[in-house]
């Protein structure tokens, strides 16, 4: 009885949640069409705040400073490191790359805290004088992140729109080809920012990612605490943080789909579900956002965000709908053992084939348009791999949620290979 209960309770979340994601798919694939307003020559700053970095950091920096783009900079924030990333910073182009060096006790104490570090540091240098803050765009770059050499000119039309405060872009993985599992997270991407974001742009909801995220200085600085604190919060997930409360400030978020920046997939699944499980714990502390939405933002994007927030407690109860099936499954079987015939109707194979898949060829044909390769065919066959892919999430969730009721809030850095 409880396992037809928890079935059904799971059946209805799934199709609630793909009635949702049905109308987002649908939104996603209409154009916006924009025209340029007054060229304004904007002064671009990437911030990338590294923890121990040195291998990846070198080819980063090497394609910032590669960029065919007028003034920009690149300030690497070396967040206490016991390796070589200060030196690779140092062996940079010293025109275009400046570093800052944190130390203990002050450093090592999240992102968001680095960041915030980084913007007093290009005010108390006197990097941004005479600069107007609508006209500085602030990008932050993780240590491997590889962005597009295009990336500037896709992203400063967007800004011509003085209500713009924030622009995502999108995000790949450059080493998709080193296994399942890495052409998978590059799947996992490529669906959420060309379904997810392209819709929210309609909604007014569109999130900022921790990886390709430029933001005007003028709307960091409408985010500055009354203590002087930085604009980035301390949560794990300070990047979800900031898009909200941006929002929230009457700024407008936007999505970019014609740039992306590429990082390094995770290749082990132990490391890939610590690294989830930091997100999803960063997500449950960004409950702390419901009374702002609510209070603060128009009612069509705070009800994309309420959903998008409440996404930690859909998964952890759609978590039990596979473990209800194989409950459901067995009592059949055992039924039909006593009654001599099958009581499985063709409907047990096929219910559960539709609630779980169907979004499975949407994805697949989303995929399949930025990997041309791939084929159409492979790509639908690959995105029911997919689907499986995410059950990875159950597992996450269940860890991020006992590192929360438990007090764990360190910051679980993605190690890189």
């Amino acid at each position: 009885m409880i396992s037809e209960i928890l079935i059904w309770a799971s059946i209805a979340i799934i199709v609630m949640a793909g009635g949702y994601n049905t109308t987002l798919f649908v939104l996603s694939r209409r154009r916006i069409r924009r025209k340029r307003g007054p060229r304004e020559e904007r002064f671009y700053i990437f911030l990338l705040a590294c923890l121990n970095e040195e291998t990846v950091l070198a080819e980063s920096l090497a394609r910032i400073t590669a960029l065919p783009a007028g003034k920009f900079i690149a300030l690497v924030i070396d967040d206490a490191s016991d390796d070589g990333t200060a030196a690779i910073a140092r062996a940079a182009d010293p025109e275009r790359v400046h570093l800052l060096q944190r130390h203990l006790p002050d450093a090592r104490k999240g992102k968001g805290a680095a960041l915030n570090n980084g913007i007093r540091h290009l005010r108390e240098s006197g990097i941004l004088d005479g600069h107007d803050p609508r006209d500085v765009i602030v990008c932050v770059v993780d240590a491997d992140g590889r962005l597009d050499q295009h990336v500037v000119q896709s992203v400063d039309p967007f800004f011509d729109n003085p209500r713009t405060g924030g622009t995502q872009i999108g995000v790949r993985m450059y080493n998709r080809d080193k296994g399942l599992l890495a052409r998978l997270q590059d799947m996992e991407f490529v669906i959420y920012g060309d379904i997810f974001q392209k819709a929210r742009r309609y909604i007014g909801s569109v999130g900022m990612g921790g990886n390709g995220q430029f933001m005007r200085l003028a709307a960091l600085d409408s985010l500055m605490g009354e203590d002087g604190s930085g604009p980035w919060s301390d949560s794990l997930t300070e990047d979800l943080d900031l898009g909200v409360r941006l929002i929230a400030h009457g700024w407008t978020n936007q999505h970019c789909t014609a740039a992306a920046v590429s990082q390094q997939a995770v290749l082990d699944v132990r490391r890939l579900v610590r690294q989830r499980s930091r997100w999803f714990q960063g997500h449950l502390q960004s409950a702390g956002l419901v009374p702002t939405i609510l209070r603060d933002i128009p009612t069509r994007p705070a009800l994309d965000l309420l959903y998008h927030l409440s996404s930690p407690v859909l998964i952890l109860l759609t978590s039990l709908l596979p473990l209800s099936f194989l409950v459901a499954t067995a009592g059949t079987v055992v039924g039909s053992v006593q009654a001599g015939h099958p009581l499985i109707s063709p409907m047990w194979i096929l219910g559960p084939y539709v609630l779980s898949f169907t979004a499975a060829y949407a994805y697949g044909f989303v995929y399949h348009r930025r990997e041309r390769d791939l084929g159409l065919l492979r790509a639908i066959l690959l995105s029911h791999v997919f689907i499986f892919y995410g059950y990875i999430w159950f597992a996450a969730g269940w860890m991020g949620l006992w590192r929360m009721l438990t007090g764990k809030q360190t910051w679980l850095k993605t190690a890189r290979t």
